[in-house]
């Protein structure tokens, strides 16, 4: 334990007192409260204080953090931590840490009522029940025993809702990314995909985090694919689901009604489509609003700072960890090329990912590579989960979580170069590899994709095309991404054999424009086609 007598904390917005408590209790800390403070008042007053707590008010910004020196430990009571300037906080060696499980109980209880009260209409009834309209006709609705319930996000919210709705009598289709089979079965769930859900659900909710892979994941051609008749719970994040698709879709008879927490834009325009659909049932971001949960976060985070500020283990931190220096110096220069590896790997497969295996060689093949590892999982992870909610520090514990196996490997041995990354990932049915080392004078480089050697850049938009090591085929796909203006920067063909199968691997200047990828996939003796942003 840090010698030090008294931590001062400063409390910069309204947190429950019963959360406080073992704070204010303690007896090496000092426990002061600054509600509704500008930051020239924080920036005047900041300096004397070894910890900040906030929730979602207070914005804490690099000039505050500037007039900090003492300031170790930033807490958030609840999940987001958008209002805090985490690459700053990170510069500056301080630790931002939150409170993820806190919410998790409350906003699955409100997932179940908005979809009860979707189910029975218990908002429209209301309503014109106290206009004084006794009308048992119109609201007419509908049980969730023995209907199927597709989760799309199987975290922890997601696996509460699982959970619950089996109670209910209701069979559960989950999906996400790193659902495994096994994971699924323990839970008591059918794992399937996004197009089982819409094929078969009569209720869907979404528990993913908002990112540009989940951004509109439901829009105009999943509600054209979508069973007739489904529910729709969004307490998640505003924008997975496309609002004025959604709209659409209930006009058109294709969704039967829908319940929403959270909008795209927060609070929402008075003219919000919504608010004309009397299908839609809708409330104000509620699903962390209960006397409970705002107990819990301000219980959770108030450990763990007491733990970083006392020098014990933490957890929850959402920056980056402290590295013995020699370490650091050592691994530093490869923390960029291993998130890449992994982020590569999780945008060319949409199954779940069972096992990630990271194989660490020359240079690398001794001593502490943990640091990396975290950094390749947190690329992995982060493709689909968000960069803001993925982390090097909470990578592993999220792999835990959803029963992600990973293996790592050390040889001294190398293949022609001083140091080597080898990452893999397996699904049900496919292995894939890459490869990357760094180049004195030219950085990083992928020399190896699967089995084909390559020399890659790893940034920006990449374009991989298995196929036939066939002539003509180098020149059809440089012309039909001419006449999509697509400009190739860069190109490089790997294979095996003479006429066998090969990869080709394209830089390009921008993403690839609708449709095009489509296209690509419909050119003689070309297998698969994948689009990757690094």
């Amino acid at each position: 334990m840090n010698k030090r007598m008294t931590w001062h904390i400063l409390v910069a917005d309204a947190i429950s007192d019963h959360g406080l408590q073992q704070l204010t209790n303690a007896p090496d800390v000092h426990v002061d409260k600054a509600i509704g403070w500008t930051e020239d008042q924080l920036v005047d007053r900041i300096g004397a204080y070894d910890a900040l707590l906030v929730r979602s008010q207070t914005k804490v910004t690099a000039r505050i953090m500037d007039a900090a020196p003492k300031l170790r430990v930033i807490g958030r009571a609840g999940v987001g931590v958008d209002n805090i300037d985490l690459p700053h906080a990170t510069k500056r060696g301080m630790i931002v840490i939150n409170a993820p499980d806190g919410n998790t109980i409350t906003t699955c209880e409100h997932t179940f009522a908005m979809m009860m009260a979707l189910a029975r209409h218990i908002p429209q009834a209301y309503r014109k029940t106290i206009e004084g309209t006794w009308d048992r006709k119109t609201f007419v609705g509908v049980e969730l025993r023995n209907k199927v319930l597709g989760i799309i996000g199987m975290g922890r919210i997601g696996s509460e809702v699982a959970l619950r709705a089996k109670a209910f009598g209701m069979d559960v289709i989950g999906y996400d990314p790193f659902l495994s089979e096994a994971a699924a079965e323990k839970i008591g769930i059918q794992l399937g995909t996004v197009a089982d859900i819409l094929a078969q659900a009569d209720f869907m909710t979404v528990h993913t985090p908002l990112t540009p892979e989940t951004r509109h994941m439901i829009s105009t051609n999943e509600f054209a694919r979508m069973k007739k008749g489904m529910r729709i719970v969004n307490c998640a994040r505003g924008g997975i689901i496309d609002e004025d698709a959604l709209v659409r879709a209930v006009r058109e008879g294709i969704v039967a009604g829908a319940a929403f927490d959270v909008f795209a834009h927060e609070p929402p325009s008075p003219d919000h489509p919504f608010f004309s659909c009397p299908e839609i049932i809708v409330t104000p971001h509620l699903g962390a609003s209960t006397i409970e949960a705002q107990e819990n976060v301000a219980i959770d985070v108030s450990e763990q700072l007491l733990c970083v500020l006392r020098g014990t283990v933490f957890r929850n931190a959402v920056n980056m960890p402290s590295v013995p220096p020699e370490v650091l110096a050592k691994l530093t220069p490869y923390f960029s090329l291993a998130t890449k590896l992994g982020s590569f790997l999780a945008q060319r497969t949409d199954e779940p990912i069972a096992r990630i295996t990271i194989h660490y060689s020359g240079d690398l093949g001794e001593g502490d590579t943990a640091p990396l590892t975290r950094h390749v999982v947190a690329g992995v992870l982060a493709h689909h989960l968000g960069a803001e909610h993925v982390n090097v520090v909470n990578a592993l514990h999220i792999a835990r979580d959803r029963a992600l196996d990973i293996v790592t490997q050390q040889t001294k041995a190398t293949k022609g170069f001083t140091n080597g990354l080898t990452v893999s990932i397996e699904t049900k049915s496919h292995r894939m590899s890459i490869s990357g080392t760094l180049f004195n004078g030219y950085g990083a480089r992928i020399v190896q994709i699967d089995s084909y050697p390559v020399d890659v850049s790893p940034d920006g938009h990449l374009l991989i095309i298995a196929h036939q090591d066939k002539p003509g085929i180098i020149g059809r796909v440089g012309s039909l991404l001419g006449q999509n203006e697509v400009n190739i920067a860069a190109m490089q063909v790997g294979r095996s054999e003479v006429g066998g199968p090969a990869i080709m691997v394209l830089a390009i200047d921008k993403p690839l424009p609708h449709g095009v990828r489509d296209a690509l996939t419909l050119l003689p003796d070309l297998s698969h086609v994948r689009t990757i942003s690094l």
